[in-house]
C-alpha cells in the first residue's frame, strides 16, 4: 500500500462512480473522517505506553487485573487507557464496515471497509500477544507497523467517499500530475521505511544509543562503542534526511501539478520539517515521553498525508477531462466534508 508510485487500486475504482451512481451520505462521510482522527489519537496513546515503559503495567489480557476497569493508578493509566481507546476504535470500524456493506454500491470500497475491519481485529490480537509474551520486539514492531497501515486503509476509505473522489473531473490529468504521483508514491514508501526503522530503534531501546545531536561536546558523530543499538539509531537518524528531501520533492511536484494540491503540498512539506525537528528534540530532552509520543503520531500523520497525496494524483489521472479547478484542499486531503 505504500511501496510504489504505481498505486495498486482496483481497476474499477476510477470509473465506478459514473457506472453505478455511487452516492455517499454526509453521515457516512463524516463518520469515516472521525474514525481517522480517532485512530491518530489511538496511535498517540499507544506511543505513550512505550514512551513511559508502561507495556506490562497491566500483566493480563484481555482483562486488566481480571477486571474490565482496574484502578487507574501509575502506569496502569497509560496501558489500560490505550486499551480503552482501542476497543471503541475497533467497534467503530465494525460499524463502518457494516454501514458500508449496506449502503455502498462500489464493491472495492466495500472490500476496503472489510479490510480495515480485519486489520483492526488483527491489531487487537497483536496487542494482546505483546502482553502475554512479555513485549517481544518483533511482535511489538508488528503491532506498531500494522497501526500505520490501518490508518492508511481508513484514510483511503475516507477519501474514496469524499466529494473530490466522486467528482467527474476532480483535479484534472496532466503530465505534471503523473510526475507528482510518482514522487508522492516514492515519498510514501520512504516514510514507511523510516517508520519501520523507528519501530526497530524504539523496541530495542536504542532511542538514546547516540545521546547527542548532531555531535557530542567533543565533536564526535558516534559514541566510542558502536553496537547494534547505535547502528539502528544512526540508520533512523540518517534516513530522516532522505525522507525530508523526498517529501519536499513530492511537495514541489504537487505545487506544480494543480491548484487543488497546493495546500496539501505545503502541509506535507511543513509536517516533514516539524518531524525532523521533533526527532532531534527527542534526543535533546532525553526521550521525554510527550515529545517522543508526538514524534510517533506526527510520523503516522506524515505517512497518511503522503499516501493521500499519491491517491489524489492517481485519481486525477484516471478520470476523463482535463479541467483543473481551484479546490480548497484540506491538509489531510479529505475534501467535501
Amino acid at each position: 500500500m505504500t511501496a510504489s508510485s504505481a498505486v495498486s487500486v482496483p481497476r474499477d475504482a476510477a470509473t465506478a462512480p459514473a457506472r453505478v451512481g455511487a452516492v455517499v451520505s454526509p453521515g457516512r462521510r463524516a463518520f469515516g473522517i472521525g474514525l481517522v482522527a480517532a485512530t491518530l489519537f489511538l496511535i498517540y496513546a499507544g506511543a505513550e505506553v512505550k514512551s513511559r515503559d508502561a507495556g506490562l503495567a497491566v500483566p493480563d489480557w484481555p482483562l486488566s487485573y481480571g477486571k474490565l476497569w482496574p484502578k487507574m493508578v501509575g502506569n496502569v493509566y497509560y496501558e489500560h487507557g490505550h486499551r480503552s481507546i482501542a476497543a471503541p476504535v475497533g467497534l467503530l470500524t465494525a460499524i463502518l464496515a457494516f454501514w458500508t456493506q449496506r449502503t455502498e454500491p462500489r464493491s472495492w470500497v466495500r472490500g476496503l471497509a472489510w479490510a480495515a475491519f480485519g486489520a483492526v481485529v488483527l491489531q487487537g490480537l497483536l496487542g494482546g500477544l505483546t502482553v502475554i509474551h512479555l513485549l517481544p520486539a518483533p511482535v511489538s514492531m508488528a503491532h506498531g507497523t500494522l497501526a500505520q497501515l490501518f490508518l492508511c486503509l481508513l484514510a483511503w476509505l475516507a477519501y474514496a467517499n469524499s466529494r473530490e473522489w466522486l467528482a467527474p473531473t476532480p483535479l484534472g490529468a496532466s503530465v505534471a500530475m503523473t510526475r507528482a504521483q510518482g514522487r508522492a508514491g516514492l515519498a510514501t514508501a520512504a516514510v514507511f521505511v523510516q517508520l519501520l526503522l523507528g519501530a526497530w530503534m524504539r523496541h530495542i531501546e536504542a532511542g538514546l544509543a547516540v545521546p547527542f545531536f548532531p555531535v557530542s561536546a567533543e565533536g564526535r558523530w558516534l559514541p566510542e562503542v558502536v553496537d547494534v543499538g547505535v547502528v539502528a539509531h544512526m540508520l533512523h537518524r540518517g534516513f530522516a534526511f532522505v525522507v525530508l528531501l523526498l517529501v519536499w520533492r513530492a511537495a514541489a511536484a504537487g505545487l506544480g501539478a494543480s491548484r487543488g494540491l497546493r495546500l496539501h503540498s505545503v502541509w506535507i512539506a511543513v509536517l516533514v520539517s516539524i518531524q525532523v525537528c521533533l526527532g532531534a528534540s527527542v534526543v535533546w530532552v532525553g526521550k521525554a515521553p510527550v515529545v517522543t509520543s508526538v514524534h510517533v503520531v506526527s510520523g503516522a500523520a506524515l505517512l497518511m498525508s503522503c499516501w493521500l497525496l499519491t491517491l489524489r494524483c492517481w485519481r486525477a489521472g484516471r478520470v476523463p477531462g482535463t479541467q483543473q479547478p481551484a479546490l480548497s484542499a484540506a491538509p489531510l486531503g479529505l475534501e467535501g466534508t
